[in-house]
């Protein structure tokens, strides 16, 4: 991974979101669709509302078992989530990512108070780059 490279140089931008509204089952199946582990969740204006991981969804399900499927990820998603910029770089990301215990940040751009979701970067695409520049 070159020392220097940026979010914008290397990672496709595009997200995979769904509703604060979205039944805990349906993001699980995209999630299974996408071959993803999260989901940016996004209000009706496409603005960052939080996130929503496998593992909350098992959470979700241990908690309980009869109605974890209906439960509306609202309910369930991580709000506080770790943004980076475009400029960003991917040795600054993987320093987050280390510090903080997480496997994800979600790309932003501002405008004005609220943060519109632009991409992931995860551990899984460090490595990748880790790997191909090897």
């Amino acid at each position: 991974m070159k020392h220097g490279r940026t979010v914008l140089e290397a990672k496709r931008l595009g997200v995979f979101a769904c509703s604060p509204d979205t039944p805990l089952e349906e993001a699980a199946r995209q999630m299974l669709k996408e071959d993803i582990s999260s989901l940016v969740v996004t209000d009706e204006a496409g603005y960052l509302c939080g996130i929503i991981t496998r593992m909350d969804i098992l959470r979700a399900y241990l908690r309980d078992t009869e109605a974890w499927h209906s439960t509306p990820t609202g309910e369930i998603m991580s709000r506080q989530v770790v943004t980076v910029s475009l400029q960003t770089t991917l040795h600054e990301v993987a320093q987050i990512l280390m510090e903080r215990h997480i496997h994800r940040v979600v790309v932003t751009e501002h405008e004005g108070d609220k943060e519109r979701p632009l991409a992931v970067v995860s551990d899984g695409d460090l490595i990748y780059h880790l790997h191909k520049s090897a």
